[in-house]
């Protein structure tokens, strides 16, 4: 019976239910065996400081599943010895459940011919990212059965949104399902709030190679940047799900419902195409004018994108789509996300550094530029950004609301995402982190080279996949 860092049991906790959504029960110590097949968790009653018990074992195929869950002990010491008695050291992992599926193992490729991306997780600079993606596809409540295989081909993407998505959720402490087989997941709170969610990823219209490849460049113009072709993709992908009105499905009716995409539509594009996405959205260009001596951005509406379609713009401008509640996005579905935030849990692999670049949200008002960063993502300062100490999941996550939505999505639900929404006629954002980052590009760098600059990394890095 040894001490299990809290680090590594809030990766673990993961794949319970409700997440890190422990209620006014939280977790005060937990422990695992020599093998690593048994966690034990100590919780404790804030209101009237009784003692539990929460034991997870592994299952024969790696997947946790909870074993015991006791409560009423009289005293720590109690729940403690409760724990030893049952943490089963040496002990086979537990059986499949009656009619469960085995879930295949993730780095088993039973003679497919796997994509370059999926290769690179075998790379010691990826060993991170490899290991949280293996955790958070184990979590997954009922993955489809061509998860393993989508993965490790020509859909990874969509899985690794998928992964990421979950992770989100739990974080904030929800209760995560997937009971049917769309939308993908039924997300809960404490509360008895409620929604569903169907995960999409933005793809190009012609295939090109993840691993290394030149990065495209944004548009010189705004007004391109805003209405272009970037946001013509979001447009016709999220077209698509909505041909498809999950909101009639039966369990789904008359409940938030939200579609969350990711954007792989060319190669580094989600460093620049979420300005794209919100031009699409809301319909609403924005321009700086000057008044009396200072410069102010001001909005004007637009109503359709540039080309030759002439795509209507403006999803949420008015309410032809009011069964689409909200539209979730992060701006970092990426392996570098997945190794930032193994790494500011449990330190970097020997031998390199990981540095992030990009810019953060200026909240001052009136602020009509972003304040640029470069930082070691082990670093004191880099690590002091988020309240836990480790970069949070959600941190890049957003949550575009429906001001015509016909059941809205409390801001409850997901209360650690950046929120934007209308307040009287004006699109507005809130946080809770004082540090929301635009965009970001992470490096991976020799730890015995010199520690570059921002200078050095917009002249000459490239962004990860």
């Amino acid at each position: 019976m040894k001490e299990l860092p809290e680090s590594l049991f809030r990766i673990y906790a993961l794949s319970l239910p409700r997440g890190h959504g422990f209620g006014s029960r939280p977790p005060r110590n937990a422990w695992t065996t020599q093998d690593s097949i048994t966690c034990g968790i100590l919780l404790c009653d804030d209101v009237d400081a009784s003692h539990g018990i929460m034991v997870m074992r592994r299952r024969v195929d790696d997947v946790w599943t909870v074993t015991s869950d006791e409560w009423g002990f009289a005293n720590e010491a109690a729940a403690k010895a409760r724990i030893a008695e049952l943490l089963l050291e040496g002990a086979p992992p537990e059986p499949l459940p009656a009619g469960a599926r085995r879930r295949p193992a993730l780095h088993d490729l039973q003679q497919r011919s796997s994509s370059e991306i999926f290769d690179l997780l075998r790379s010691p600079t990826h060993h991170p990212a490899a290991w949280m993606l293996n955790q958070l596809y184990l979590a997954l409540p009922n993955p489809d059965a061509n998860w393993v295989g989508d993965c490790q081909t020509g859909n990874f993407h969509t899985r690794l949104w998928e992964a990421q998505l979950l992770a989100c959720f739990r974080e904030q402490g929800l209760l995560v399902t997937q009971p049917v087989e769309s939308p993908d997941f039924r997300i809960e709170n404490r509360r008895g709030d409620v929604a569903w969610v169907e995960a999409v990823t933005a793809n190009p219209s012609v295939a090109y190679n993840h691993v290394n490849s030149t990065q495209s460049k944004p548009p010189d113009a705004r007004e391109e940047l805003l209405f272009g072709p970037a946001a013509l993709r979001f447009a016709k992908t999220l077209r698509s799900k909505l041909q498809r009105r999950y909101h009639d499905l039966p369990h789904v009716a008359d409940q938030p419902f939200m579609i969350a995409i990711a954007d792989f539509q060319a190669p580094g594009s989600m460093l620049w195409s979420r300005e794209g996405l919100i031009g699409y959205l809301y319909g609403e260009g924005v321009e700086v004018i000057e008044v009396d001596g200072r410069k102010q951005a001001r909005s004007f509406p637009v109503t359709h994108l540039q080309g030759p379609s002439a795509f209507p713009a403006g999803l949420f401008a008015n309410d032809l789509q009011c069964e689409l509640s909200a539209v979730i996005f992060s701006n970092a579905c990426s392996l570098a996300k997945f190794n930032r935030v193994a790494i500011t849990r449990f330190g970097v692999p020997d031998g390199l550094r990981y540095m992030r670049i990009g810019e953060c949200f200026d909240r001052t008002p009136g602020a009509l530029k972003a304040i640029p960063f470069c930082l070691d993502i082990s670093s004191e300062e880099y690590l002091r950004l988020w309240p836990n100490g480790s970069e949070p999941w959600s941190a890049e996550l957003e949550v575009f609301h429906n001001p015509f939505a016909r059941n809205p999505v409390p801001f409850e639900l997901l209360p650690e995402a950046t929120h934007w929404f209308d307040r009287e006629g004006e699109i507005v954002c809130s946080s809770i982190y004082e540090h929301s980052i635009l965009w970001s590009k992470t490096m991976i760098l020799n730890a015995k080279d010199r520690v570059p600059t921002l200078v050095d990394f917009i002249s000459e890095s490239e962004p990860e996949p």
